[in-house]
């Protein structure tokens, strides 16, 4: 269908089109006249999100959409919309809980059929693409109503988004606190462990009493090594002298041996002289014989003392050599056992010390968690507030006459061409041709037909037919 077929038909069907865009058109502007009056309040809330380092090179510095799109979502939940509910007390106003009655006949709870009737008007959306900035806007029948409900929401925002911080805070301050407890007792436990295991062992300073028992040790056993070389040493003289006591350099150095062998050998000699001179009988030469035996016997006996001496010498080298050697081996097991016991001890410290380091560690986690869950900032804050509005925001006149105007033309034009195909009808020579397949001949002006009309109509025959192949019956044109 071309366009002259078109305005054919509209001119044959103009009454139903007409009427059809009439009745669209009153539609829209009984809508417009009868639809309630919609006020819209808007106020608008800024969050203060701090993006971690991979989004802010993502998004410039901004916070990412899906942290927006969280508050977002927030914003717009049951539990933001109860906290409304119960900051504006709507629940004991007497017209909303009739319309509760009226509507829900007393089931459910008012609360929950508040939260899903305010969630409908609500519209939450984010200022622009990267912005921190959010609109908050409520639709109501009053400019006032709906300015109160939009800031209640962002108020309910903002003390929703210090709970869902503070209450996870106060339940790790909780957990902590109890933490804390149980290793203050592991603690004050392993104190006294310690405690009690020095007053057992007698330990004041246990590593200043080790290193002195280790200092006396060592002592001892350099007494030791000196002893046994001083034992041994009396040992051989010891020998010595059993068997050449008169070469002992005791024996040698002795000033009584040497006067008594001095003496001797003056005796001796004196011995030999009146032997030489008297003969072997002689009285003086007994005499002289005699003395000679007694100092010989002096002499012995000396030697004897002598010789003893070094004999007692190494016996109490010896002995002490044995207290030495005894006391060694008592300080070294003295020393083994305040080994163990340092051992046990530091076992106990260590024990100590890591109930310390735990106990620090949890208090300092308590004391952030407490402090946390007394933080009452929020990180969003209102930046404009509603105002009642001095227009409504529906229903709106212009746009609903355009839409009005717009389908009312199109369904006119619609009603047209669907009552010609039920009812065609021959509205152009073209008409005829197509439907009969033979040629026109001639065209029949209306006695009402204009000049101008006639005019037109005779060119249009002349051109079918001088201009144009006639087309056979029965065919269709080409």
């Amino acid at each position: 269908m071309n366009l002259s077929n078109f305005l054919a038909v509209l001119r044959a069907r103009w009454v139903p089109a007409v009427l059809t865009f009439a009745l669209v058109l009153g539609a829209a502007v009984g809508y417009t006249l009868l639809a309630p009056k919609m006020y819209t309040a808007s106020a608008t809330l800024v969050i203060d999100i701090k993006p971690d380092p991979v989004a802010s090179m993502l998004y410039g510095g901004a916070a990412s959409p899906a942290l927006m799109n969280t508050q977002v979502e927030v914003l717009r939940s049951d539990r933001v919309a109860l906290r409304v509910v119960r900051n504006l007390k709507l629940t004991e106003v007497a017209e909303i809980r009739k319309l509760w009655d009226k509507v829900n006949r007393g089931e459910g709870t008012i609360e929950d059929w508040l939260v899903e009737f305010l969630l409908k008007n609500l519209d939450v959306q984010v200022a622009r693409a990267g912005s921190n900035v959010v609109n908050v806007a409520y639709k109501g029948t009053e400019p006032q109503f709906a300015a109160t409900l939009a800031n209640a929401f962002v108020q309910a925002y903002l003390e929703t988004a210090v709970e869902l911080r503070v209450d996870p805070a106060r339940e790790y301050s909780g957990f902590f606190a109890t933490q804390v407890d149980e290793a203050r007792v592991a603690l004050e436990s392993a104190q006294q462990r310690l405690s009690k295991f020095q007053q057992q062992q007698g330990i004041i300073a246990t590593d200043e009493r080790f290193d002195v028992e280790m200092s006396r040790l060592n002592m001892l056993s350099q007494q030791l090594v000196t002893m046994q070389a001083q034992s041994s040493e009396s040992s051989s003289r010891q020998a010595q002298a059993a068997a050449y006591g008169d070469n002992l350099s005791e024996v040698i150095n002795n000033p009584l041996v040497a006067s008594l062998k001095g003496d001797l050998a003056r005796a001796e000699a004196k011995l030999k002289e009146l032997d030489s001179r008297y003969g072997a009988n002689h009285p003086q030469v007994v005499e002289a014989r005699t003395t000679v035996g007694d100092l010989r016997n002096r002499l012995a006996a000396e030697t004897r003392t002598v010789t003893g001496s070094v004999s007692v010498s190494a016996r109490i080298d010896r002995a002490r050599e044995g207290q030495v050697r005894a006391s060694l081996e008592e300080q070294r097991q003295k020393v083994l056992r305040m080994k163990e016991v340092r051992d046990q001890g530091a076992v106990l410290v260590r024990d100590v010390e890591n109930a310390q380091r735990s106990y620090d560690l949890l208090l300092n986690r308590f004391n952030q968690s407490n402090l946390e869950s007394q933080n009452r900032q929020s990180n969003a804050a209102m930046l404009a507030r509603a105002t009642p509005p001095a227009a409504p925001s529906s229903p709106k006149v212009a746009a609903n006459l355009l839409i009005g105007l717009f389908f009312g033309l199109a369904l006119g034009c619609g009603v047209a061409l669907a009552l010609e195909q039920f009812d065609k009808r021959v509205r152009v020579p073209a008409d005829a041709v197509a439907a009969l397949g033979l040629p026109v001949i001639g065209i029949m002006p209306t006695p009402a037909i204009g000049r101008r009309m006639r005019l037109q109509l005779a060119q249009a025959q002349d051109r079918m037919i001088s201009g144009r192949r006639l087309p056979a019956p029965g065919k269709g044109s080409q």
